[in-house]
């Protein structure tokens, strides 16, 4: 009775007692009513088009589907995230199982031989020892040593957690990023493939004019010259394709030389994003609740530094059967036990434990500092990528009319030759102004596009903080 007494009475002051400061999350200054470049063009925009989950579903293409898939289950990057965050929940369990006391059993059977010089009875002789114990080792946690320890490490092992949703998310956007670069160089390539054999068109009709004594020899070799332009611009481009393709291998784990994506169009429209309120960001970005939960482990970690001012006391026991015979082995006269308390306590170390003090401090102010500018960060690229969706639409919407401005120019141009009332200089020049602006047109429209990826990254994904399990079921 007076055991289960003990007992009750040291579990309630375990439940009781911890030495590190109570966790209050750190204070921010949140804008709470909106985004300042989200301005009265986003406002039209539903909530309910806030991208969940497979949010490059969003974008409408299959191909990126399917490539986002096999990312996940091929990259070597989210492989190793995956493999640190099981490595962070083993630590989180092995610190949790120390607050209980470990059991262990152990037999032997050895026959052995004293010296004949040996202090003891029975030297000199020979004999067998055989032994069977059950051993009991608990360190009873009184001033949250343990329990602070088994804290911080589930919190190291939930911001592990949010690590991995970071570091998928990220890669999640850098292929989708790059599937619709790859898919811009695509056009870029279709639009110069049709100039350099429109301007080879050009160069025969002006080598024959030339041969019939109606243009100048100076008419060929800009025509040249022009062709050749377009030629070098087609290889670049081609350079940029390939390039972004073995950057979407590595990102599926495959080797470039064996992967080949086909050319395709690019997409329209980016989907509508919407950024929702500056508030809830810091519930849906992985990397800032990784950041807040090593504020968390941080704060645990005082407490541990706390503890070691403190006496440690321990729990020992150990019983079973020890025997010189087989025989009488497992016998009840061959039974052996003890049990007792012990306990240190710490005297002089000559200023350790102050020097571990101050250090979980700094670690700690270190941590929240560090969770602010994560929080200062993705406000930042949410504005970011608001004004550039916003700015950017401006943009192509100016470079569209430009390039029908251009493309007109030219065609004048081009029949203004024919009519022999203007020199091959002003064909040449407006359509390779024509080139450049149908160029920008599609430069625009990656960007556009890239700006959508980079909001919703910005802005968590399809992720949430409800995602992470806690630490009781880890």
């Amino acid at each position: 009775m007076s055991v289960r007494l003990g007992t009750g009475s040291v579990a309630a002051l375990l439940a009781a007692c911890t030495l590190a400061p109570k966790y209050h999350e750190p204070p921010l200054t949140t804008p709470v009513s909106s985004f300042k470049e989200a301005g009265d063009w986003l406002r039209a925009h539903p909530a309910d088009t806030q991208v969940r989950g497979a949010w490059w579903i969003a974008f409408g293409e299959p191909k990126l589907d399917e490539l986002e898939r096999t990312m996940h289950a091929s990259n070597p990057d989210v492989r190793a995230a995956l493999a640190r965050f099981e490595q962070a929940r083993a630590l989180a369990l092995s610190a949790h199982s120390n607050i209980f006391p470990s059991i262990g059993a152990g037999a032997s059977a050895r026959r052995e031989h004293l010296s004949a010089n040996a202090p003891v009875a029975g030297a000199g002789e020979t004999f067998d020892d055989f032994i069977t114990s059950l051993n009991l080792s608990w360190e009873i946690d009184v001033f949250g040593r343990l329990r602070s320890e088994a804290t911080a490490a589930g919190a190291r092992a939930v911001a592990s957690d949010a690590d991995l949703a970071a570091i998928t998310l990220s890669l999640e956007a850098e292929l989708a990023s790059d599937y619709f670069t790859l898919r811009g160089a695509d056009a870029q390539l279709r639009l110069l493939q049709d100039t350099v054999q429109a301007y080879d068109r050009a160069y025969e009709l002006t080598r024959n004019r030339y041969e019939g004594a109606i243009a100048a020899a100076t008419d060929v070799d800009q025509a040249d010259t022009q062709r050749q332009n377009a030629r070098a611009q087609l290889a670049a481009v081609r350079l940029q394709r390939a390039q972004l393709e073995h950057a979407i291998a590595v990102l599926l784990g495959a080797v470039p030389s064996a992967f080949t994506l086909e050319s395709g169009e690019l997409a329209g429209e980016p989907p509508s994003v919407d950024a929702g309120l500056p508030s809830t960001l810091l519930q849906r970005r992985p990397d800032i609740a990784s950041a807040e939960r090593a504020v968390a482990a941080a704060n645990a970690e005082i407490g541990v530094a706390r503890a070691a001012w403190f006496p440690v006391f321990s729990l020992t026991g150990g019983a079973g059967f020890e025997s010189s015979s087989a025989s009488s082995w497992i016998t009840a006269p061959s039974r052996f036990w003890s049990v007792g308390p012990a306990g240190q306590v710490p005297l002089l170390d000559f200023g350790a434990r102050t020097a571990l003090t101050r250090q979980a401090w700094a670690v700690y102010d270190e941590a929240v500092a560090n969770y602010r500018k994560a929080t200062l960060t993705a406000y930042q690229e949410v504005e970011d990528n608001l004004a550039a969706l916003h700015h950017l639409a401006d943009e192509l919407a100016a470079d569209e009319a430009a390039a029908a401005s251009a493309q007109r120019a030219a065609y004048h141009a081009d029949r203004r030759y024919s009519a022999g009332v203007a020199d091959y200089i002003e064909v040449t020049t407006t359509q390779t102004t024509a080139l450049q602006a149908q160029r920008a047109v599609l430069d625009a429209r990656v960007s556009h596009i890239n700006a959508a990826i980079g909001l919703v990254r910005a802005t968590g994904g399809g992720w949430s903080r409800e995602q992470l399990a806690l630490e009781s079921t880890r």
